[in-house]
């Protein structure tokens, strides 16, 4: 009679290493500060990258068919889409020759249990806030390219993004997708008729954006006052002092530097270290918007 044989070693190692994972896991949820330390420790981070490392960024333009321009950006695991549409308006009796540029972001429940159905929440606001500041601010877009007809007839680009896998970092992958989204947008030569004062758009004829700069962000998180982290994640973002995001140009220049947060910068060099690190950043992430045409 052959004797029952015990559990294979296999089976023993795979039931040590799942509980294991589910010990990290609680541990993980239950101290997440704590949990964060002890991987800066070993100057790593619980997604496996270094301090200064970026995660993997893929733009795809077009995939918007009902709109104007349209991208998707994905960031590590956030993923931002993006989409233009075009209107016909009046302009601001002060600025006759200047079209609008709207740009909002959404956060819906969908995309991380931290966001709850209903109006747009205060942070998609802020955003959407920062987004309209560095877009106007770098002159990414020329406003009076945007009319028509003085005083009579202007386009209005409705820049619309919706977050629809949230994990951190979610102003640089927007205003990344918002770029790509613009400069794969194509606008109908539209001519004004002063007999009846109307817009003719053709449609067989399409004209490219006219885009003059391209503006890009690299955010950094400062935990503790002392740890720098490079893009950090939805589990990070939570546990950070303050948030630097540093906006610069293809050529370098400095668009604008934003901090969120309240904590104190522990070192003197962050900030000029942050804008050293997003310039180099930057030659990489412009080379995914220069393809696009």
């Amino acid at each position: 009679m052959m004797a029952e044989s015990g559990p294979s070693t296999s089976a023993v190692s795979t039931s040590k290493a799942e509980q294991d994972a589910l010990r990290a896991a609680t541990f993980q949820r239950l101290h997440p500060k704590v949990y964060l330390e002890r991987f800066l420790a070993e100057n790593l981070r619980p997604d496996g990258r270094e301090l200064d490392d970026w995660r993997e960024v893929s733009v795809n333009v077009g995939s918007i068919s009902s709109a104007d321009g349209s991208a998707l950006v994905r960031m590590g695991d956030t993923t931002v889409v993006c989409g233009v549409k075009a209107e016909i308006a009046e302009p601001e009796l002060d600025s006759p020759e200047e079209g609008f540029l709207v740009p909002n972001l959404d956060l819906p429940a969908i995309c991380h249990p931290r966001f709850k159905p209903g109006p747009p929440t205060e942070e998609a606001q802020v955003l959407s806030d920062r987004l309209n500041e560095v877009l106007i601010t770098s002159g990414a877009i020329s406003t009076k390219s945007l009319c028509i007809e003085p005083g009579r007839a202007v386009w209005v680009l409705y820049v619309d993004a919706t977050c629809i896998n949230y994990d951190g970092n979610a102003f640089d992958a927007t205003l990344l997708a918002m770029m790509a989204a613009l400069k794969n947008t194509r606008l109908p030569k539209a001519t004004f008729e002063s007999e009846t004062g109307r817009t003719v758009c053709s449609r067989k004829t399409k004209i490219p954006l006219q885009v003059n700069r391209l503006p890009v962000s690299m955010s950094f998180g400062i935990f503790d006052s002392t740890h720098v982290l490079a893009d950090p994640t939805s589990f990070e973002e939570p546990l950070l002092d303050t948030t630097l995001s540093i906006a610069v140009d293809e050529n370098g220049g400095l668009v604008s530097v934003t901090q969120l947060g309240l904590g104190v910068v522990g070192k003197e060099d962050v900030l000029p270290h942050c804008i050293s690190a997003a310039r180099k950043r930057c030659s990489g992430v412009i080379g995914l918007l220069a393809n696009i045409s």
